[in-house]
């Protein structure tokens, strides 16, 4: 029994003194949250140009970004997400993953479906009062979408958003503008 009892103590010890860190061991943000407060599905439907990205490989040259969301009678959100890519001119690029709302106390943590079985998190981490600004993230920080329900925004209103950004975690370096025309 002297064993049981020093497996309980170490795990006791290392509950306690568990942190987030990296794999590293160095001090580490803890991962990104939705925004707390309720989004109402209704009014965030529509389309949304994406006006800045910490891309994924898919996107990494997109230019006319826009992501469509529509609220099925099922409660998925049918996703479209289009852009040229490589410019203004390039192929045609859609996708259409399918959103589940995860959280459905806030209905700003959803998951996103591109490939059965496998869902991504993502998190409607910003949203201004109007619903005319977004910000969504996943919980690692790796990718991020800025996006209007216009083509642009002020410069001021951009800035404004890349310091929110920055202030959350995010490697702003990595930081794309859309091309939109």
């Amino acid at each position: 029994m002297p064993n049981l009892f020093w497996i309980l103590l170490l795990c006791a010890g290392l509950v306690g003194c568990q942190s987030w860190t990296d794999s590293c061991g160095a001090e580490a943000k803890p991962p990104l949250r939705a925004i707390e407060r309720p989004v109402d599905l209704k009014r965030f439907m529509g389309d949304w140009y994406v006006i800045a990205h910490i891309p994924t490989f898919i996107e990494d040259e997109a230019f006319n970004g826009v992501e469509s969301y529509r609220l099925d009678t099922d409660g998925t959100i049918a996703t479209t997400y289009v852009f040229n890519n490589g410019s203004f001119d390039g192929p045609l690029k859609t996708y259409r993953p399918t959103g589940f709302v995860h959280n459905r106390e806030t209905n700003a943590e959803w998951r996103m479906q591109f490939v059965w079985p496998f869902k991504a998190a993502y998190l409607i981490a910003y949203l201004d009062a109007d619903y005319e600004t977004t910000v969504i993230g996943v919980p690692d920080r790796d990718y991020v979408w800025i996006m209007a329900r216009a083509k642009t925004i002020p410069e001021a209103r951009y800035q404004e958003l890349v310091k929110w950004l920055k202030d959350n975690g995010h490697d702003v370096t990595q930081l794309r503008c859309v091309p939109q025309r």
